[in-house]
C-alpha cells in the first residue's frame, strides 16, 4: 500500500480516478458501525476534495450530518482487478446550489451522463486527509 499526498497525486493515480469506476462510500452510523454504499465519486486534488452527489434524505447524508459541524470521518474507494485507490477525509453536506451544480458537472464529466434534475440533491464534500492505493 502506498500513501500519497491527496493534493499532489501521481499521474497514474489521478488517471485512475478519472476513469469510469463505481466506488464505495463508507460513513459512520450513529452507533459507530460502518455504512458502505455504492456511489459515483469525483476527485479534485487542487481543491483537496472528493464529492458525492446524493438526495438530502439519504442515509449517507444523514450519517454525515449526525457527526456534527466538524464533519464525519469517511472513506471512498474504487477497485478494478488488482488496482485500487482510497481517499479519506472529513465529510460535510452542502445544500448550496452553486456547490451542488459544480458537483453535478464534475459527475457528468467523469461518468459521461448528467443526472436528472433533483431539487432534493445535495453534495457530500470530503476534505481530503489521506490517499492510498496501488493505482
Amino acid at each position: 500500500m502506498a500513501r500519497r499526498d491527496p493534493r499532489a497525486p501521481e499521474a497514474g493515480y489521478l488517471d485512475f480516478w478519472r476513469e469510469y469506476h463505481l466506488c464505495t462510500l463508507t460513513t459512520p452510523r450513529p452507533d459507530g458501525s460502518p455504512h458502505v454504499v455504492p456511489v459515483g465519486v469525483t476527485y479534485d486534488p487542487e481543491g483537496g476534495l472528493a464529492r458525492v452527489i446524493t438526495n438530502t434524505a439519504s442515509a449517507k447524508a444523514a450519517h454525515v450530518r449526525a457527526a456534527g459541524p466538524g464533519g464525519a470521518r469517511v472513506a471512498v474507494c474504487q477497485v478494478e482487478r488488482g488496482r485500487w485507490a482510497t481517499l479519506e477525509g472529513l465529510a460535510t453536506v452542502s445544500e448550496d446550489p452553486g456547490r451542488v451544480a459544480d458537483a453535478v458537472a464534475r459527475y457528468a464529466d467523469r461518468y459521461g451522463r448528467t443526472p436528472a434534475p433533483n431539487p432534493q440533491r445535495v453534495v457530500i464534500e470530503i476534505a481530503l486527509t489521506r490517499a492510498m492505493g496501488n493505482a
